[in-house]
């Protein structure tokens, strides 16, 4: 064996070795218990409450309130209905559009951005006290194909803000995990 196999396997030994010795660091996100034999991430989860949004009915932004809201229970839930509630997640949503390109023949837009603009707080359901807020948001685009299309540019919005909806879930779900795995 030259120096330079031996040199080879003291390195694959010293990694072996740390491998070994953090392996019992790690624990899955989403595992049934957690590392004290309390519930799971999944099942916290599962206790929050996600009352629908405040919003005018039958407008746009109800669908898109919807929209988050669907996409975050079945995110949390797999499901629409939860465990009994011991939280409560608040949320309140603006919406943006704004054309990007226009058509100087025309004077009308070729492509647009859809954005949701979201504030969310979590509340304890015992105490009534917000114990996680936050913001995120969610810029999309679209194309408007042809000016005469006005069902592909209606159809076109819709996918952006169900795009824009199912971000905004995403990163609600993703904050709040995050605060039941690491109480932070």
């Amino acid at each position: 064996m030259s120096w330079f196999d031996t040199r080879i396997a003291a390195r694959l030994a010293v990694v072996a070795a740390l491998a070994a010795v953090t392996a019992g660091c790690f624990q899955p996100m989403y595992a049934e218990r957690g590392p004290n034999g309390t519930p799971g991430l999944r099942d916290k989860l599962r206790a929050v409450e996600v009352p629908p949004l405040n919003l005018p009915n039958g407008s746009r932004e109800a669908r898109v309130g919807l929209e988050i809201r669907n996409n975050l229970m079945f995110s949390m839930y797999g499901s629409a209905v939860g465990d009994p509630p011991t939280h409560r997640l608040l949320m309140r949503i603006s919406t943006t559009r704004l054309s990007v390109i226009i058509d100087p023949n025309t004077a009308l837009a070729d492509a647009e951005n859809y954005g949701i603009n979201a504030v969310y707080e979590l509340k304890d359901n015992t105490t009534d006290k917000t114990i996680l807020t936050g913001t995120t948001f969610s810029r999309v685009s679209y194309d408007i194909p042809g000016q005469t299309q006005r069902f592909a540019r209606s159809r076109g919005l819709r996918d952006a803000e169900d795009r824009a909806a199912k971000v905004i879930a995403d990163n609600i779900n993703q904050r709040l995990a995050s605060f039941f795995a690491t109480g932070t």
